[in-house]
């Protein structure tokens, strides 16, 4: 205790803006999780808000949980390695919402029928049994428990190089987690909803912020343009770092799909087009996993979705990804050039960056301390608080008593918070590359939710037995192609033929939906259940019959960006405005092709997803007096 003490008095005494910054955030935090825990009269309430979360609660909330800590460190980072074919990741600020449009509308007409809180109670419902039941909570602590553990473990990081070693990586990381540990597991999903909306603007103003320093460190515009030309031309000079065709890897992807070479490594690099398109797969996964549906659920109307699929996510978040991610990223090599960074990585990128206003701006160290910790702290949060309520809901209240009361619910809801925090704290503290390799995963396992979830909304003819083995088949599939096949001694090593484990991982659970629905059909009573579900959800369609009739075109306008956009067809890019070979001819701004082609493809992305979402309805409000409950008939 007195050494804490210690540490906490020359923490204040020396980075003072800091502490200040961080005191007011805890503080705001520690308020709408004791506001939180006196609104949750009953289990409904601390679980699912009550199912009052508001429109702009949602669209800042949904925001921030599905923009982690990763797209504030992690994103510039890997830009700062990989150059601008890694850059396509940035499309995840559309594909991840594009999940959204696909699902949440139907699962909130579905959570407001039938009054599901948690997903395990809409899938053991639609699917019959358990099994899908306790198949979603495995889903949700794969899900959780490492990616949380991502999140804490960069958080302790940060305040450790932005406290110049001062607070270990382990102290700073229990104490970080501590507060959102208190506030999740007092005020439920409320506290992390209403948190959330900070969260969300801190995490935007933080990015964007960042972008501007680096581009000011670099002498400006022409400074920073002119760098990254000097880079290009550093490596075609050296013959390093250059794709198949002779580009350099900074602003050229090294093709659409790729054998590996000898020592498995991808030959001018791993982010192809396959590669950066079923990564999207993998991040699709983020709104598809089992904590989405139950934001779906707390939702008191569903007039928030399309504002936050299109304009929070797609439009806002989009726009600053492909502009001021980059610019951190490809700025990040520029100064290190110049001699301004010193040697860096992924990992400590930012941190540098924000370091480099200690002297000049220390008010601005703190904000932007801050801004990373809402960052890394909002996906947490809100898994925290949603797999205590699968565990709470789908194991202890169905197995153990079936008639807990709503008290009691709650009380081991709080319970199960500090176990899933304790969880994710050992595995982070005693794990370093493993943790790494199970975060990544995470995002894959929640895409493997697509089938239920295409079965649910809707095509009926996916039996139960074939979701359940897909389901299965693909998440052993995704495990043994990740980075975590090294576990198992497979021949192929991670992503065979550069395509990620989420794409392997689809392709075999879908095949085997596929193979075993038809092989085995359901009639009877189990037909009569899906029958029931997706009448439902066709008398509430916005699909109209001359909607209906352009839903190809929608297929096709989709295709088309996922494959010629960021997939494999993606290498028109490289060249189709200038020679990435010649900076001198770099247009328009001086940026590289591939930029131009990226930002294309964001404008050409923002119309498919107001296409799908305003004008095919996808996303459309409806109003809640329409959705009768079928129990009540």
């Amino acid at each position: 205790m007195t050494e804490i003490l210690s540490t906490t008095t020359k923490l204040i005494e020396t980075k003072p803006w800091l502490s200040t910054f961080v005191a007011l955030y805890w503080a705001y935090c520690l308020f709408w999780g004791f506001k939180g825990a006196r609104s949750a009269k009953t289990s409904t309430d601390y679980f699912l808000a009550g199912r009052s979360i508001g429109i702009w609660v949602f669209v800042l909330a949904a925001t921030a949980t599905s923009f982690s800590g990763w797209t504030f460190v992690g994103h510039p980072g890997k830009i700062f390695t990989d150059g601008l074919p890694y850059a396509f990741a940035s499309f995840y600020a559309l594909t991840i919402p594009l999940t959204g449009v696909l699902f949440l509308r139907r699962q909130w007409i579905l959570g407001k029928a039938y009054n599901y809180i948690t997903p395990g109670e809409m899938y053991s419902d639609y699917y019959g049994g358990n099994t899908m039941r306790l198949l979603t909570v495995i889903v949700a602590l794969l899900f959780s428990v490492p990616y949380l553990g991502v999140q804490l473990k960069a958080s302790g990081s940060l305040f450790n190089v932005l406290t110049d070693g001062l607070v270990p990586v382990n102290v700073g990381m229990v104490a970080l987690s501590t507060v959102v540990m208190i506030y999740v597991a007092s005020g439920g999903l409320r506290s992390v909803a209403f948190v959330d909306c900070a969260q969300a603007i801190l995490l935007a103003l933080g990015i964007t912020i960042l972008g501007f320093v680096v581009i000011n460190y670099s002498g400006g515009w022409h400074g920073f343009t002119d760098g990254i030309a000097s880079l290009v031309k550093q490596d075609i000079s050296t013959g390093t770092n250059l794709t198949p065709d002779g580009h350099s890897m900074k602003v050229a992807i090294p093709g659409g799909i790729q054998m590996v070479s000898s020592g498995s490594k991808a030959i001018g690099g791993g982010w192809t087009g396959i590669m950066c398109m079923t990564y999207m797969f993998a991040l699709m996964g983020i709104q598809s996993s089992p904590a989405f549906s139950m934001w779906a659920f707390s939702n008191k109307t569903s007039k928030a979705f399309r504002w936050q699929q299109v304009v929070a996510s797609s439009i806002v978040i989009g726009i600053i990804l492909f502009t001021f991610t980059i610019f951190q990223g490809l700025g990040g090599q520029v100064l290190v050039e110049q001699g301004v960074l010193q040697e860096t990585n992924d990992s400590n990128l930012v941190p540098q960056l924000i370091n480099l206003l200690s002297d000049s701006l220390p008010w601005l160290v703190g904000l932007l301390a801050v801004c990373a910790l809402a960052a890394m702290q909002s996906t947490g949060a809100a898994y925290m608080s949603t797999f205590s309520a699968m565990v709470t809901r789908d194991i202890y209240k169905q197995y153990l008593s079936l008639n807990a009361s709503d008290k009691a619910q709650k009380n081991i809801g709080r319970f199960f918070v500090v176990v899933v925090t304790i969880g994710a704290l050992v595995v982070a503290a005693n794990s370093n590359q493993a943790i790494v390799m199970l975060g990544g995963l995470a995002v894959a396992y929640g895409f493997q939710m697509y089938p239920a979830l295409i079965g649910i909304c809707y095509y009926k003819k996916f039996t139960t037995r074939g979701v359940v083995l897909g389901l299965i088949v693909g998440l052993i599939a995704v495990t043994l192609t990740d980075k975590t096949s090294a576990w198992f001694g497979v021949p192929w090593g991670a992503y065979p033929l550069t395509i990620h484990s989420a794409g392997w991982g689809i392709v075999f659970n879908l095949a085997t939906v596929f193979l075993v629905s038809s092989l085995f059909p359901e009639r009877g009573q189990a037909m009569e259940v899906k029958e029931k579900k997706h009448t439902l959800l066709q008398s509430v369609s916005a699909l109209t019959k001359r909607k209906k009739k352009k839903i190809r075109r929608a297929w096709v306008l989709t295709l088309i960006w996922f494959l010629v956009g960021f997939g494999p067809f993606a290498t028109i890019g490289n060249q189709l405005f200038s020679d990435p070979n010649l900076p001198q001819l770099w247009a328009p701004f001086s940026l590289p092709s591939l930029w131009v082609w990226q930002l294309v493809f964001l404008g050409y992305g923002i119309f498919v997803m107001w296409y799908l979402a305003f004008y095919m309805g996808l996303s459309k409000p409806i109003d809640p007096k329409k959705i009768k409950n079928p129990k009540n008939k």
